[in-house]
C-alpha cells in the first residue's frame, strides 16, 4: 500500500524491547530518499507536481439554499508516468443520504435526549445533501465515462494521458446547501430567524481534482468528516452569481469591484489600501442592517482570479458589515479583511481585521513574505475552518453587545489559527487527509508565538509544555502516536494539535534554541512552499538546517505514546578525605589493573557510608590535603593556580526515569544563601541507560534544595519526584 499505510505504528507507550535504543536512526521507520525527495528533507531534481486550472460559473439560489454549478478543469499531467483515467473529490457527497460517513461512528441510546435532538435522530428524514452531478464533457462536448464511489469520482480516459500533456473537461452540478447549525459540516448556511437572512460560508463547493503525487499515486481515501483535505494547486477564475444585496468575499482578487460596490464604498475601500495602522469600514453598519430587510430579486455576479492557489472559498449573506486594512510584510503588501453581521459588533469591529494583520506579520517572520494579495476572516457561528484567502471564525458578544475574557480571547484565538492557515497547509501544502498534525500541529505552535506578541497575557491553550500534561499522562490505551492517520484519532485537538505543538515549542525553547530552530523551520518553510511535503520532509529538514540530530526526539514524540517522567532519586554527599574506605580500597585495586597511574590518592567517603567520619563534615580546602597541595604548586604557577575552581561541597545526583521519554535533564539548584544555579544536560545523557543517570555537582556553597525541570519545559507528568529534599504535596482539598 502507500506510504501512509506503511508508517502506520503499533498503538503501545512502550519502546520495543528488543529494540531499546531510542537513539536509533529512523531509518527503520522513514521512507528511503530518492530523486524525488532527498535524504536532506529538500525536493529532489526530479520532483515534480500535477495542476489543476479551473474556471467555475455558480449561481446561489438564496431562497431554496441551492448552490448551481459548472466548472471547466484543465488538467496538466507532470509526472513522467502516464495516466490512463483521473480522480475528482466529492467532498460534498459526505452529506448525501447514502453516505457511509454515519455509518462509521458508534451510535449509544443516549438516556436522556432533548425532543429536538430526539426529533432528528430518529424521526426525521436525514438531510438530502450531495452533488447531482448532472454531466460530465469532454473539450469537444462529448459525455465522458465516469464512476461516483462515495466522495470519489474516477473519469475515465480515451487514450493515456502522458508527460507534459494537459486535458480539458466540463463538469455540471448542484447540490443543497447544509444549515451546518443543524446538520453539521464545515461549510453550509447560518439563519437568522430575526431577519429571515442566511449567511454563507461555501466551501468543498465544486468538484476538486485530487492529489496525484511520488509518494502514494492518486490520494484516494473517501472523505469521512475528520481528515481534511489533499488538494493540487492551480490557477482560479470564478464568477459567483448571488442577490445584488449581498455583500461578498471569496479567495482570489475581485476583477469588478466597481461593478459590485458602491461608489462611497469604492472610495473607503481605497483608503483602506493606504491605512497601515487601523481599519477603515468599507461598508458600514448601517449599510448592512438596510440590506437586510430588502431581499432583493435581482442578481449581481462578482468576479474572482486567483493564482497558484489550491483551493476557493465563499463567503456571502447581505448581513455583511465590511472593514480591511493594509498590510506589510516584508516586500509584499496585502490587505486584512473582516467581514461580519451586526451580531458580532463591537467585537469584531475592534478585534478582527487588526489580528489577521498580526498573524500575517508574525507567521511571515518565521516563514516567508506572505505571497497573497489578501487574507479574509468571516464570522460565522460556531465555525473555525480556513481556505486560501478566506477563513469563517466563531466568537460574538451577546444581544447587548457585551462579552467575557473567554469570548473575547476564543475569537482572537481562532482567527489567529485560521488566518495562519494560509502558511500551513495553504501555500506549505501537506495531505491532511493522511497527517492532520502537519497543517494543524504547526499551524498550533505559530498560532502560539503569534498570540504571545499580540499579547503576552493572552490565555493560549496549545504550545507550553505543562498544558499537555493531563492528555500525555491519561490511559495510554485510549492514545495514539502523532503519526496516526487523522481518521483513526480519538482524541483530535490533543493528539493533532497539542501534542505537536508542544513538541515544537520544547524543540524551540528547550532543545535547540530559537535561533538554530528559527532556521530550520523558515527553510523547512521555504523549501516546501507551493509544494507538497510529507513528514520525512519536515523531519529531515529541521535536521538537515541545524545540524541537531534529533531521531531521538521524533522517534519518542511522533511515533510512540511515551510520556516524560523524569525524577530525583537520590543524593548523596561526599566528603574528600586522606584515607580510603574499604569500598573505595575494592574499587582502586580495580582501577590499577586498568590504569597505569601511581602516586597519592584523594579519596571521596559518602555521607552515611560506613567509612564516614563526623569530623569529615566540613568544607573542602586544597591546603589541607598535603598530597593534592604539592601537586596544584608542581603542576601550576601562581597565576594559574588563582584560576583553578576550588570547590568546598560534593553531590552525587542520581536520576531517574519512570517515563518513556528520553528528555533533557534541566536542573535548579538553590544554594543556603538563596542564589540558585541552572544546568542543563542534554537528552542524549540517557544512551548508555534509560533507567537512571548520576551527576556529580561540585560547588562553592552549601546546597538547600534541587529541582528537575523547575519551569515546567519539559512536560513532565509527575513533579513529586522532581524537588530534593523531597517536599510534602498538597492535596487538591488544600
Amino acid at each position: 500500500m502507500g506510504f501512509a499505510q506503511a508508517q502506520e505504528t503499533p498503538k503501545t507507550n512502550k519502546t520495543d524491547e528488543r529494540n531499546p535504543d531510542k537513539f536509533k536512526q529512523m531509518y527503520d521507520l522513514l521512507a528511503t530518499p530518492n530523486m524525488y525527495r532527498t535524504a536532506s528533507g529538500a525536493p529532489g531534481p526530479e520532483y515534480y507536481q500535477q495542476q489543476a486550472d479551473y474556471k467555475i460559473d455558480v449561481e446561489l439560489d438564496d431562497k431554496n439554499q441551492r448552490l448551481y454549478g459548472s466548472e471547466t478543469i484543465t488538467y496538466t499531467n507532470n509526472a513522467k508516468e502516464a495516466l490512463d483515467y483521473l480522480w475528482v473529490q466529492l467532498d460534498q457527497n459526505e452529506k448525501a443520504r447514502n453516505s457511509n460517513s454515519p455509518l462509521v461512528e458508534n451510535s449509544k441510546t443516549d438516556p436522556a435526549i432533548s425532543a429536538q435532538t430526539f426529533s432528528r435522530k430518529y424521526l426525521e428524514e436525514d438531510f438530502d445533501g450531495g452533488f447531482r452531478i448532472e454531466y460530465v464533457k469532454d473539450a469537444q462536448g462529448n459525455p465522458m465515462k465516469y464512476t461516483i464511489n462515495q466522495t470519489m469520482m474516477r473519469i475515465e480516459l480515451p487514450k493515456l494521458l502522458q508527460h507534459k500533456e494537459k486535458i480539458t473537461f466540463s463538469i455540471k452540478w448542484w447540490y443543497n446547501i447544509n444549515n451546518y447549525i443543524i446538520d453539521g459540516g464545515r461549510s453550509g448556511y447560518e439563519h437568522f430567524e430575526k431577519d429571515g437572512n442566511n449567511l454563507y460560508v461555501l466551501a468543498q463547493f465544486y468538484p476538486r481534482m485530487a492529489v496525484y503525487n511520488d509518494v502514494e499515486g492518486w490520494q484516494n481515501m473517501q472523505f469521512w468528516g475528520s481528515g481534511e483535505f489533499a488538494l493540487t494547486f492551480g490557477n482560479y477564475e470564478v464568477n459567483i452569481t448571488v442577490p445584488a444585496d449581498h455583500i461578498m468575499e471569496a479567495t482570489g482578487t475581485l476583477m469588478n469591484r466597481s461593478e459590485v460596490f458602491t461608489p462611497e464604498q469604492l472610495k473607503r475601500y481605497a483608503l483602506a489600501e493606504k491605512s497601515f495602522d487601523k481599519p477603515v469600514i468599507v461598508v458600514t453598519q448601517a449599510e448592512a442592517e438596510a440590506a437586510e430587510k430588502g431581499f432583493s430579486d435581482k442578481k449581481k455576479t462578482w468576479k474572482f482570479k486567483a493564482e497558484n492557489v489550491r483551493d476557493f472559498g465563499i463567503s456571502t449573506s447581505r448581513k455583511f458589515i465590511y472593514d480591511a486594512m493594509a498590510v506589510k510584510t516584508g516586500s509584499t503588501t496585502s490587505m486584512a479583511i473582516s467581514l461580519y453581521p451586526k451580531e458580532g459588533n463591537p467585537l469584531w469591529e475592534e478585534y478582527s481585521t487588526r489580528m489577521v494583520a498580526h498573524t500575517l506579520k508574525s507567521y511571515s517572520n518565521y516563514t516567508f513574505d506572505y505571497p497573497y494579495p489578501k487574507a479574509v476572516s468571516v464570522n460565522a457561528r460556531d465555525q473555525g475552518m480556513e481556505y486560501p484567502m478566506i477563513c469563517w471564525n466563531f466568537g460574538r458578544p451577546d444581544e447587548t453587545g457585551k462579552y467575557s475574557d473567554q469570548t473575547k480571547y476564543g475569537m482572537l484565538g481562532v482567527i489567529c489559527h485560521e488566518v495562519g492557515h494560509n502558511f500551513f497547509p495553504m501555500i506549505v501544502n501537506s495531505d491532511e487527509r493522511q497527517w492532520t498534525w502537519m497543517d494543524e500541529g504547526l499551524n498550533s505552535f505559530m498560532e502560539y508565538l503569534a498570540e504571545k506578541t499580540f499579547d503576552p497575557n493572552f490565555p493560549t491553550r496549545r504550545g507550553p509544555a505543562k498544558n499537555i500534561i493531563p492528555y500525555m499522562s491519561g490511559d495510554q490505551t485510549g492514545l495514539e502516536p502523532i503519526m496516526t492517520n487523522s481518521e483513526s484519532i480519538r482524541q483530535f485537538g490533543n493528539n493533532a494539535y497539542g501534542k505537536p505543538a508542544t513538541a515544537l515549542n520544547i524543540l524551540r525553547e528547550t532543545i535547540m534554541g530559537p535561533e538554530l530552530f528559527d532556521y530550520a523551520f523558515k527553510t523547512y518553510a521555504n523549501r516546501w512552499k507551493f509544494k507538497h511535503p510529507t513528514p520525512e520532509d519536515f523531519f529531515r529538514t529541521m535536521e538537515d538546517a541545524s545540524a541537531v540530530d534529533l531521531d531521538w526526539f521524533w522517534r519518542g514524540w511522533f511515533y510512540t505514546t511515551d510520556y516524560n517522567d523524569i525524577g530525583i532519586k537520590e543524593v548523596k554527599k561526599y566528603f574528600v578525605s586522606n584515607n580510603p574506605s574499604k569500598e573505595v580500597s575494592d574499587f582502586m585495586k580495580t582501577r590499577r589493573r586498568r590504569d597505569s597511574r601511581t602516586g597519592a590518592m584523594v579519596y571521596m567517603i559518602a555521607e552515611g557510608s560506613a567509612d564516614y567520619k563526623p569530623e569529615l563534615n566540613k568544607p573542602f580546602k586544597i591546603t589541607d590535603f598535603q598530597a593534592l597541595d604539592e601537586y596544584v604548586n608542581k603542576n601550576f604557577t601562581a597565576e594559574e593556580r588563582a584560576k583553578l575552581n576550588e570547590p568546598k561541597y560534593f553531590y552525587q545526583v542520581t536520576f531517574d526515569k519512570p517515563g518513556g521519554l528520553v528528555m533533557p535533564i534541566i536542573v535548579e539548584i538553590t544554594f543556603e544563601d538563596g542564589t540558585k544555579e541552572n544546568h542543563y544536560f542534554p537528552a542524549q545523557i540517557w544512551r548508555m541507560n534509560d533507567k537512571e543517570v548520576n551527576r556529580t555537582f561540585a560547588t562553592q556553597k552549601a546546597i538547600a534544595k534541587i529541582v528537575v525541570d523547575p519551569k515546567e519545559e519539559t512536560a513532565d507528568i509527575d513533579t513529586a519526584n522532581n524537588t530534593w529534599p523531597k517536599t510534602a504535596e498538597k492535596s487538591k482539598f488544600d
